[in-house]
């Protein structure tokens, strides 16, 4: 069932993120985050935008949500998106429903615009958001530094 986060999800949430921060260079985090933290994210998301979860009988298997793209009123239609799957529920199809639900949510609330920026390489996430209808917009090299390495950032975007 795909229903809105609650900050009841936290630690939940944290437990799926932090494979991702300590093993990954998809997210530029570096250190774990505790559920305090990831509490007070999904507070300050939700006075705006949407964060959805994927509950199976109370087990949360992945999260998608999506956050302020740019400050400036002018962005106000635009939001970055961002998805994140326990690492056992990657490529069973949890994911674009997941993104889909998130998107439809997107349109419902009057966004025009979705953004998602992903760490490169990174084919599996590449897939799942051209398959969705986004396309690539850009290309930033050496953007972030993690594990001893520069890694690229691109963009895609879909209009809502």
């Amino acid at each position: 069932m795909i229903r809105p986060a609650f900050l009841s999800d936290a630690q939940a949430l944290a437990d799926i993120y932090n494979p991702y921060i300590r093993d990954t260079t998809i997210t530029f985090e570096e250190e774990p985050v505790t559920a305090e933290e990831m509490a007070g994210r999904i507070a300050k998301v939700t006075e705006a935008y949407p964060w959805l979860v994927w509950d199976e009988g109370g087990r949360i298997l992945g999260y998608a949500y999506s956050s302020v793209w740019r400050a400036r009123a002018a962005y106000r239609h635009a939001t970055e998106t961002a998805i994140y799957l326990s690492m056992e529920h990657r490529g069973r199809g949890v994911g674009t429903q997941l993104y889909e639900a998130l998107l439809d949510e997107l349109r419902r609330r009057g966004f025009h615009l979705a953004l998602g920026g992903l760490a490169l390489p990174n084919e599996p996430s590449v897939r799942l958001h051209e398959r969705l209808g986004f396309t690539k917009a850009g290309h930033m090299h050496e953007a972030g530094w993690k594990f001893g390495r520069w890694i690229d950032v691109g963009f895609w975007e879909r209009l809502l």
